[in-house]
């Protein structure tokens, strides 16, 4: 097995520290325009994820790339309820909506505490 040397690697940067706001910033905008913004950040969490090197930042990314996609499937999963009861559905769907800015405010947090979101 071989050794990976880290000091090969390139320390952050504020941009990079920068980057990961503007992503939770824009997941947190995100239930405010109908998910809009944050297909943008999921297009910069893939790209920005395969070129990272720090377990921290990789750690972040996941998460957000994961909240989003679990959010995603409990909105299809719930579609049929919003159509055919219009209130369960837009009960579901309001702490579908919590449940996501919970999971991206608790994130954004501890990354600005350079801990990991889980």
């Amino acid at each position: 097995m071989t050794q990976t040397n880290y000091a090969d690697f390139e320390p952050k940067s504020s941009g990079d520290r920068t980057v990961m706001h503007i992503l939770y910033g824009l997941h947190v905008a995100a239930p405010f325009t109908m998910f809009t913004l944050a297909v943008v950040a999921m297009i910069v969490n893939y790209i920005k994820r395969s070129d990272e090197h720090d377990a921290v930042y990789i750690a972040h990314h996941n998460y957000m790339i994961s909240t989003f996609w679990w959010a995603l499937l409990w909105l299809v999963v719930t579609f049929p309820l919003y159509l055919l009861l219009w209130v369960p559905g837009a009960v579901a769907w309001t702490i579908i909506g919590i449940w996501y800015l919970y999971r991206c405010i608790k994130g954004w947090l501890r990354f600005n505490d350079s801990r990991s979101p889980i």
